[in-house]
């Protein structure tokens, strides 16, 4: 995707920002029209539809959120302090409201009336990030920094659940310190104290 043009990624960017807003419902080419300043016209030579150009869209948050994780497992050894990373990374775009709500989580709420190739692309993500949970928290169990009460994978999934419910709650709230109070004790409960 390293090959997509300037304006073309001005159309994906906007149209980010407008799913994490209000999800793939909430907005037409005429909102990126207005926010990037191109005719609509304009937006259809680069994508075609709007399935085309939201498929893209998770595309790319896919491929950032692999290579986050992949950063991760590479500069994080303990694999407490990587789930701890990846909690605190959302934390952060909550406080900060540069990335207050994830796209994909945004996506799944709308999966029955989404495109089917969208749809995929925003299962696929959830495959990934949950993969990438079990696989850390089995490296933890294993080395005895964390306790599983069940395996690993549906260790993940709770997980998963929980930061995405916590996520939600921030923004219900109206409190980015929600986040925090929902996440925390996540890890009192898989953890072993040092």
């Amino acid at each position: 995707m390293s090959n997509i043009s300037t304006k073309a990624d001005e159309i994906v960017q906007s149209a980010r920002g407008l799913i994490i807003a209000g999800g793939y419902n909430s907005f037409s080419f005429a909102d990126i029209s207005a926010e990037v300043g191109i005719r609509k016209a304009s937006i259809h030579h680069h994508f075609p539809t709007k399935a085309d150009l939201v498929r893209i869209v998770v595309a790319r948050y896919r491929e950032e959120a692999r290579q986050g994780l992949a950063r991760a497992d590479a500069d994080i050894a303990d694999p407490v302090a990587r789930l701890r990373a990846y909690t605190g990374f959302w934390e952060a775009c909550i406080k900060d409201d540069t990335a207050p709500f994830c796209l994909c989580a945004m996506l799944a709420a709308e999966l029955p009336v989404l495109p089917a190739d969208v749809a995929a692309e925003v299962r696929g993500h959830f495959r990934d990030l949950s993969g990438w949970l079990a696989t850390v928290m089995e490296k933890g169990a294993a080395e005895g920094r964390l306790v599983l009460p069940r395996p690993a994978a549906e260790e993940a999934l709770s997980f998963m659940a929980s930061v995405h419910g916590a996520i939600l709650s921030a923004r219900a709230f109206g409190d980015p310190a929600v986040f925090a109070t929902i996440v925390e004790p996540l890890f009192d409960r898989l953890a072993f104290p040092h």
